[in-house]
């Protein structure tokens, strides 16, 4: 889905959805009390990194240097709509198990004998018992709104996710009044920077991406030395990019005089070989501060 834009601010849309987000949370709590019961205690650390956001906020990432640092990981995950974030991490040699039932490839992973269990996303789910939950927030967006669904991207009440969470780690300089949410709860609030690394082009670019918020990358391509955008376009968050779709970017970059087309490593894995060669992306570099890595090891219980 497209990222609604009352996500973001306070409007008379998003006012009158307050009444559905009443609903929402109202049905979400009792559904998750419900599904509670019969939880799944893994005798391997599970590590769930998760959101409370509705749509990207720089969770897999932050996965993706957690497996690297801690030998003998795996990463499970939902693999919605072809999993573009499952092949992101497989192409860095991390090994991944998708699956809509959390509980399945908790099962799976324990059989493989890994000695460490990253849960990418599922913080709302209860199925499973986390050794450790770490919530994850981009410092421009923070909680947007402020809303939940479908008024505003919140899942669940920020204090509620914040008090159950073990650790906050949040991406960027901003931060919104996260930290000192976080701080209230006895939390430990960590950062982390992700860097766009210019993949060798200098000229003119058109850019497109199908994430979700996509004015993010957008504006670290634009601030980038040797490139200026010329043209951009948004796709709803996993779009499926079709053969017309893919043509109609190759046509518009064309007319706008742009020498190279690029998008993020999300969207490129869901190209089809022959418009990989045709597309680059933009590789990002995550860095957490070193208080994260000394917080983390796992102790034995």
């Amino acid at each position: 889905m497209r990222t609604p834009n009352w996500f973001l601010k306070k409007n008379m849309m998003s006012k009158a959805l307050l009444p559905l987000s009443a609903v929402y949370w109202l049905v979400g709590k009792t559904v998750f009390i419900i599904r509670h019961f019969g939880q799944k205690k893994p005798k391997t650390p599970v590590i769930c990194v998760g959101g409370l956001l509705a749509g990207g906020t720089g969770k897999t990432p932050i996965v993706r240097e957690i497996a690297k640092r801690l030998s003998g990981s795996v990463v499970v995950m939902r693999g919605y709509k072809g999993g573009d974030e499952a092949k992101m991490l497989l192409s860095s040699g991390i090994p991944v198990i998708t699956g809509a039932d959390r509980k399945k490839s908790i099962d799976a992973a324990e059989k493989a004998g890994r000695k460490h269990i990253i849960m990418d996303d599922g913080f709302q789910n209860p199925t499973v018992k986390k050794y450790k939950s770490i919530l994850v927030f981009d410092g421009k967006i923070g909680v947007g709104n402020g809303f939940m669904l479908p008024a505003g991207p919140l899942r669940e009440p920020v204090r509620a996710g914040i008090r159950r969470a073990d650790a906050v780690i949040i991406i960027g300089d901003r931060n919104q009044g996260i930290s000192e949410i976080a701080k209230r709860y006895k939390k430990p609030v960590f950062s982390a920077k992700n860097r766009a690394v210019n993949p060798g082009i200098s000229s003119n670019v058109f850019a497109f991406a199908g994430i979700g918020y996509p004015q993010k990358f957008f504006t670290s391509v634009g601030g980038m030395a040797g490139m200026e955008i010329v043209g951009a376009e948004s796709f709803p968050d996993h779009h499926m990019y079709s053969a017309r779709d893919m043509e109609k970017i190759i046509r518009n970059a064309g007319d706008l005089g742009a020498d190279y087309i690029v998008t993020t490593e999300k969207d490129w894995v869901r190209l089809s070989p022959e418009y990989q060669e045709r597309i680059d992306f933009i590789p990002l570099e995550t860095t957490i501060e070193d208080g994260f890595w000394k917080w983390l090891p796992l102790k034995k219980k």
